[in-house]
Formats: C-alpha cells, sequence, structure tokens
C-alpha cells in the first residue's frame, strides 16, 4: 500500500475543480490519499516539508509556478514526483507528455514509470523549465491571476503585445568556462525542459534529461519581426535567425551593467549576476511509459 501526499493549488487556474474521479483510481489501485489545498502557494514547501517525509510520492495540482514553489522542498525530501497539470501553461506536463485530463494524469502515477528528470539552478533556486531575464521577467509580472483565468494561455500573447511597448534593450556579458562574449539583447533564457510560456520551444532538440541546458538571446528588433519570428519560437527553431544567440553546456553565467530580476518557471526568484547550471537526474517523477516530446530518444518509442 502506498501513502500518497496531494497537495492542491486552489489559486491555480483549474485549482477548484473537482479532483475525485482521479483520486477514485489511486485508490482503486492501493494508495492511500491525504489532500491538502493551499491558498498561498508560498506555503507548499512547508507542506512538502512537514507531511512529505513519511509520504511514498508527492503529487502536485497546479501549475509551473506552483511547481516552481515546490522545488525545494521536493529535492530535501526526495519523494518521487506526481504532476496534475492544473494551471494556465502547464510546460513541464508537455515536456514530460503528462494529459490535463485528471483522471488520465492519474492513471499515469499507477500505469506509468518513474523517471529521473535534470534540474536546472541559478543562485541557489532550483528550476524545471526555464529560467530568463529581461523581457518575459516583465511579461510574468503583468500576468495576474485574473488575466490567466480569462484568457488561458492566449495570454502570454496579450501581455507580450502590452510589454513589447516599452520595451528597453540591455548588455549582457555570457562566460561559458574560460571564454566570454558580450552583446545587446531584451530577453535571454536558459532552459532545462523543452517547453516554456505556453508552449514555446527552448530548443527543437531540447530535452529534460539530457544533462544540458540550452541559452538564447533575442536581438532587439521591430515588433513585425518579433511577429515573423514566433513560429520558430513556437518550435524551437529560432536559432535559424540571424538576431538570436544559441548556445549549449552545463553551465553559464549571465552578468548585466545593473542587476536585475531573474525569472524561474514564472516567478521571480534571483537576480544577476545569475550562475546557471544543471543538476542531472535530480529528481524522479512519474511519465508515460512511452516518454514524452521532451525527454530523451529512448523513452518515445
Amino acid at each position: 500500500m502506498q501513502r500518497a501526499l496531494l497537495i492542491v493549488n486552489s489559486k491555480a487556474r483549474k485549482g477548484r475543480f473537482d479532483l475525485t474521479p482521479g483520486i477514485e483510481l489511486l485508490e482503486q489501485y492501493g494508495m492511500v490519499v491525504t489532500t491538502r489545498r493551499v491558498h498561498e502557494p508560498r506555503d507548499i514547501a512547508a507542506v512538502i516539508q512537514r507531511v512529505g517525509p513519511w509520504a511514498d510520492l508527492v503529487i502536485i495540482g497546479g501549475g509551473d509556478g506552483t511547481l516552481s514553489r515546490a522545488a525545494e522542498a521536493l529535492v530535501e525530501v526526495g519523494r518521487p514526483l506526481g504532476i496534475l497539470p492544473l494551471g494556465t501553461a502547464n510546460d513541464l506536463a508537455r515536456t514530460l507528455g503528462i494529459p490535463e485530463n485528471i483522471v488520465e494524469a492519474c492513471r499515469i502515477m499507477v500505469n506509468g514509470r518513474r523517471y529521473a528528470i535534470d534540474l536546472g539552478w541559478v543562485n541557489g533556486k532550483h528550476f524545471f523549465n526555464v529560467s530568463s531575464v529581461g523581457l518575459s521577467v516583465r511579461i510574468s509580472r503583468r500576468l495576474t491571476g485574473a488575466v490567466k483565468r480569462r484568457w488561458g494561455v492566449l495570454s502570454y500573447a496579450i501581455t507580450f503585445l502590452d510589454v513589447f511597448r516599452t520595451m528597453r534593450a540591455f548588455e549582457v556579458r555570457l562566460n561559458i568556462g574560460s571564454r566570454s562574449e558580450t552583446f545587446r539583447t531584451v530577453q535571454i533564457a536558459v532552459g532545462n525542459g523543452r517547453f516554456y510560456g505556453g508552449g514555446m520551444a527552448v530548443a527543437a532538440d531540447a530535452s529534460i534529461d539530457d544533462q544540458q541546458l540550452d541559452f538564447y538571446s533575442l536581438a532587439p528588433q521591430s515588433l513585425w519581426r518579433f511577429i515573423l519570428i514566433s513560429p520558430l519560437l513556437r518550435s524551437g527553431r529560432h536559432d535559424l535567425w540571424q538576431g538570436v544567440q544559441h548556445r549549449r553546456g552545463q553551465q553559464f553565467e549571465v552578468v548585466t551593467h545593473r542587476p536585475m530580476a531573474v525569472n524561474t518557471d514564472g516567478e521571480v526568484t534571483a537576480r544577476t549576476p545569475a550562475n546557471f547550471m544543471v543538476k542531472p537526474r535530480a529528481l524522479a517523477v512519474f511519465v508515460p511509459a512511452t516518454g514524452g516530446p521532451g525527454l530523451a530518444s529512448e523513452l518515445r518509442s
């Protein structure tokens, strides 16, 4: 008999959905499910630290921001993670191939497999999907819960258009080992998983288990050029555009002229200078038996 701790963020976009059918499925397979609903995302870590050690697995019901809040405590208690995608973008679930249907997501926890994924790390904070500086930080600050609930994934595009009007370029020095390069940018992102920002791809071949991080930078350009590049951002082929710098590695240092906010999975958690590194196989998660689009090829067949 397995003991499962289910933590639900009531403020997630679908945080008030009826989870009974999914819980009943888990119980049919012999799990004892203890449910904790949190009304303030900042309380998630404390619940995991307090209750998680006696559980055999921890299930998080929420979106990417909820998972980001839970990341440190999940690593600390060392329990496998089950995901119920109740947020707006659900980019980690998309990377792993976990459906948004509650029952089907729960079925993965009984019929799927445990698999160790990498985590990103920046200035002491773990992240699942992506960490960024610049444009996306301003977008995340404008993306209120009310906007997400009303517009869903479209809220990212709507907020982008609003933020673009006052966007300012900044200079970045990128250090990779002994190499250093400097360029002007409006956005830098360091990806650990495949997807971010409601389904945009960090890179066409990015995986959350390849023990690598993907760095990219967008040079300043006009709105119409951003519109032209948007299909490439969705597919992860933005490295084909001459205004994009793309690098891959296990560790990066990003330095700006003045301290700038660093976003991790939708939450502002640090400031530059920022030291990024990959933490290989840092957390076990439940994934479909055939893997997902952001897992290495040996799990996709």
